[in-house]
């Protein structure tokens, strides 16, 4: 019979297929598909993973994948080591009556584990009228989806003019998604943003809503969603900047104006425009407030009273505007295009009101800038 990596082989070669070509189609690691072939499983993170990157070789190939997964078998099957003490026992006179016996005893026993085995591990799903036991696959367009997902369970995420699958692998004490950027594991109530085109910034975020360890079979409640806005946004944010930098804003709740761009810091200096994260620690008491600018889904004035020790992350398209009712407490940090730049905002008691946003300059370029408001 032919052996594994072998018939992996030989139906690749068939089809003049490289390994970056199959990488790329499906999304696996050319070392993974070396390794599948040369029937080294050692380097893989984990059995669930090895098994369905071999499934979805097999599949891409035209192979009969059951079989590759009966040969996979085989092979663990053959690995295991036999005891040093059977190979040293000298043989044993057993009469064929208690041979006959303890065969017979074997088969009930085997017979009685089978059955309680698969009632305890059988596949279940929500009780209802729901009859096929096949890993479900899932489409996400635009904004977002959520629902309880099973081990096997694939949703394709559809951004820009390509596809990307990720794959539900594995559910124990945190769940496992493999994605086109590797395998992400989420605890309960954790979100992860996952860069799905290798640009540097993330385009989906997952969110593990509800899972129980201890009901494996009952899956998780997970939600997915999709920023579509991330590929415009650097012409839709250089728009919103040029209209900052030639119409002074409107004048906050409390009512203060801009003096002018003379004394504003800058942050970042870029060609476009891009999102950025403000990140916000308190060493001491403050309230604070924080209003998106320029961003018409999400309008309204955010306020809170901080202790020492808190933090808290804005991320905005265009700008910022804060207020602080003690600046010398509150620490900053703006981070965007792989960069993370501390802003000082101002002395011990100090009440202040700030922009940081987009402009853009006589050069034509654009600045994120932090600007006092008096």
């Amino acid at each position: 019979m032919e052996s594994l990596g072998n018939k992996l082989r030989s139906a690749r070669e068939s089809k003049g297929y490289t390994y970056d070509k199959v990488g790329d189609d499906i999304h696996i690691a050319t070392r993974y598909l070396k390794a599948l072939e040369a029937e080294e499983f050692s380097g893989f993170p984990g059995e669930p993973y090895l098994l369905g990157f071999l499934k979805n070789y097999g599949e891409y190939l035209g192979l009969d994948t059951q079989e590759l997964l009966s040969l996979y078998k085989a092979i663990r099957i053959q690995e295991e080591p036999v005891p040093v003490e059977q190979l040293l026992k000298s043989p044993v006179q057993i009469s064929p009556g208690f041979v006959v016996r303890v065969l017979i005893c074997l088969m009930l026993l085997g017979a009685l584990g089978g059955g309680v085995y698969f009632f305890i591990n059988r596949p279940r799903r929500p009780s209802g009228p729901a009859a096929s036991w096949e890993p479900a696959e899932y489409t996400l367009n635009t904004g977002s989806l959520e629902r309880r997902f099973y081990q096997g369970d694939r949703i394709l995420i559809a951004y820009g003019d390509e596809q990307y699958p990720l794959e539900f692998a594995h559910l124990g004490d945190a769940v496992t998604i493999g994605t086109p950027a590797g395998p992400v594991i989420l605890d309960l109530s954790q979100e992860v943003e996952v860069d799905l085109n290798n640009d540097g910034m993330g385009e989906l975020r997952i969110i593990a809503v509800d899972f129980d360890k201890y009901k494996r079979d009952a899956g998780a409640q997970l939600r997915f969603e999709l920023d579509s806005t991330l590929p415009f946004l650097s012409t839709q944010v250089a728009e919103e900047a040029e209209v900052t930098n030639s119409t002074p804003p409107a004048p906050g709740p409390s009512g203060p104006s801009t003096t002018g761009l003379a004394n504003a810091t800058p942050i970042f200096s870029a060609p476009n425009a891009y999102p950025f994260t403000l990140q916000v620690s308190f060493v001491g008491y403050c309230m604070f407030r924080w209003e998106i600018l320029s961003e018409r889904d999400r309008r309204g004035r955010n306020e809170r009273y901080f202790q020492k020790a808190d933090d808290i992350n804005i991320q905005a398209q265009n700008g910022v505007r804060i207020w602080a009712s003690n600046a010398a407490v509150v620490k900053l940090q703006a981070i965007g295009g792989g960069r993370t730049v501390p802003l000082e905002l101002g002395n011990a008691g100090e009440v202040v009101v700030a922009d940081i946003r987009w402009v853009r300059d006589e050069d034509h370029r654009y600045r994120l800038v932090l600007v006092r408001i008096e």
